[in-house]
């Protein structure tokens, strides 16, 4: 047919928009011509139409009979892979120019609400180099989800590349977590319209900070695990010593971003006798004691969110943190700023530091 080997001289010589001038009538004439497919696909690739030309390719696979078309085929994907590899490496190499991309990363994944989630997934599996049942597991639904530790200018393209597809990520260095200044909040000394708080920095030097309310702009509770070691009956009622939870601690953090700081509540560490009164919690006819850690926490931390009631408040650590630990146990150099008094590190310390950071970081992002 003289009309295809003019598209074929027209794609030798990579002059796209000739060779889909001539095809026009071909694809009308002959829509169901394999060959006339396989250009349509040749196209699309070289006009840098990457999608249509990998659904073409497929489609292609998949009725071609003629071993050369089906191997044509072939051949047009592995090009759009190894492209799309080499347009990555590109991409990572530029973007680690950005000292904000140096050394470790972490990539965090929204939630994607179930309605959007097959096609997310689809897009996921792509991007990521994975079947598509993997890709629909690692996607969370209910809460944000830490997916990747690794290179920081890595994580960023893939953020970009997720993004563009409309999965929601979020990408932080180390680095931008270290940054972050942690007071840890002994007890609030004056409550008016200028806050004053008696904390510690990461120094465990304590001083006097001031601020107002309105620079407050988000809050992030969690919960943190207290582990004991207990006894218990194995098999054939041997003993033997297991790590259980025993209780939680409270942890309330405030984020002052135009300072860089977050200040820290703990209901463990907080000095209740002093600052703020809670007298109000006593009974008159029973003694202080029964006015209980539990309440007073409850108690501050109400006052707490009264003042900041305008700004956003994150609270699913609980269903974070599982899918940070196992991440976190190959990162050194991280800072988790949590005071409790434990027998051994657990890296839940640092995975609401992980957190909390991260809402700091994307607050700071959006706003600029």
């Amino acid at each position: 047919m003289k009309e295809l080997e003019q598209v074929t001289a027209a794609l030798q010589q990579q002059d796209y928009s000739r060779a889909a001038q001539l095809l026009k009538p071909l694809l009308k004439q002959y829509p169901d011509n394999l060959q006339v497919q396989l250009y349509v696909g040749n196209i699309h690739e070289g006009m840098g139409k990457y999608e249509k030309a990998e659904t073409v390719y497929r489609k292609l696979l998949k009725r071609a009979i003629n071993p050369k078309l089906a191997q044509a085929a072939r051949q047009g994907l592995e090009r759009l892979r190894q492209g799309e590899k080499e347009r990555r490496q590109e991409a990572i190499a530029q973007a680690s120019h950005d000292p904000q991309n140096v050394g470790t990363g972490f990539l965090l994944i929204a939630p994607i609400p179930n309605e959007n989630k097959a096609e997310a997934a689809r897009n996921f599996s792509q991007i990521m180099n994975i079947d598509p049942y993997t890709a629909n597991i690692q996607l969370p639904t209910r809460t944000w989800k830490l997916h990747r530790i690794g290179n920081m200018a890595e994580l960023t393209v893939y953020q970009q590349e997720l993004q563009s597809v409309g999965i929601t990520t979020f990408a932080v260095s180390l680095t931008q977590l270290n940054q972050i200044q942690v007071f840890q909040m002994t007890y609030v000394k004056a409550n008016d319209t200028q806050v004053t708080v008696v904390c510690q920095n990461s120094e465990g030097q304590l001083g006097e900070l001031s601020f107002r309310w309105a620079e407050v702009t988000q809050a992030v509770d969690g919960l943190l695990p207290i582990f004991e070691e207990v006894v218990d009956l194995g098999v054939y009622n041997k003993l033997q010593r297991k790590e259980k939870t025993q209780d939680y601690a409270q942890v309330h953090d405030l984020h002052l971003p135009q300072r860089q700081c977050i200040l820290r509540f703990c209901d463990r560490t907080y000095q209740f006798s002093e600052g703020l009164d809670f007298s109000g919690l006593e009974h008159p006819e029973l003694p202080q004691v029964y006015a209980t850690t539990r309440l007073k926490w409850n108690a501050l931390t109400e006052q707490l969110k009264q003042h900041v009631s305008l700004a956003t408040t994150w609270t699913d650590f609980s269903s974070f943190g599982p899918t940070a630990l196992d991440h976190l146990d190959l990162i050194d150099g991280f800072a988790s700023h949590i005071n409790l008094f434990r027998k051994a590190e657990t890296k839940w310390d640092h995975a609401f530091q992980l957190y909390s950071g991260a809402a700091f970081w994307s607050c700071l992002q959006a706003q600029a």
